[in-house]
This record gives structure tokens, C-alpha cells and sequence, in this order.
């Protein structure tokens, strides 16, 4: 058994050579309402949901982007209420949010 059921890591980069990242798409805002959206659902804490920061994990074409592990299930997100979908269905419900998917060959 794993310590957390589901690891999830948003990716907060910052770059600062004028390229496209997560941290100029919101994500700082989308990770906040997702840790406040995770505890409110008691889904928070060892042997259920953590929601961590994470640096460049190199998927910046298709940013922002979230991944839920041990699925290694890749999202990118619109606004907050993609964050809630992703909260309820799979989170909640372990149902994959299809619309939501980004698509495997989406790299930086």
C-alpha cells in the first residue's frame, strides 16, 4: 500500500526567457483551489489524496498541465471549474476526465 492512494503534481514553472509556461496560464491559482477543493471533499492526507507543486515537467505545449499519479493520468485545464471535474470524477470517483486528457504526444 502506498502512503497516498493518488499523488497529484501541478506543474508551477516559471520561465523566464519569454517561453511559454504554466505559471503565466494560472496555475498557481488552479493548484490553490485544488488543495482547498481536496480538503473540503475530505479527501486530504496519508492514504488518500496529496496535491503537490512541481517544477517544468516538460509538457509546456500543452500547459497547463496536472498529473494524477499512480495512473500517470495527464491533464491540462481551462479554468476552475476543469479543476473541479478533475476533483470530483477522478479524484473522487477514480473516473478519467476524457475532455480533459492531454494527449500523449504533447511535449514541451
Amino acid at each position: 500500500m502506498s502512503y497516498y492512494e493518488r499523488h497529484v503534481f501541478f506543474c508551477l514553472n516559471q520561465r523566464d526567457n519569454g517561453q511559454s509556461c504554466c505559471a503565466d496560464r494560472a496555475a498557481e491559482a488552479a493548484f490553490d483551489h485544488c488543495k482547498s477543493r481536496v480538503k473540503a471533499a475530505g479527501l486530504a492526507g496519508p492514504g488518500r489524496v496529496r496535491v503537490n507543486r512541481a517544477g517544468c515537467l516538460d509538457r509546456c505545449a500543452g500547459g497547463p498541465v496536472v498529473v494524477i499519479y499512480p495512473e500517470a493520468t495527464w491533464y491540462t485545464y481551462v479554468d476552475l471549474a476543469d479543476i473541479d471535474e478533475i476533483v470530483e470524477r477522478h479524484l473522487q470517483h477514480g473516473e478519467i476526465v476524457e475532455r480533459l486528457l492531454l494527449p500523449p504526444d504533447v511535449g514541451r
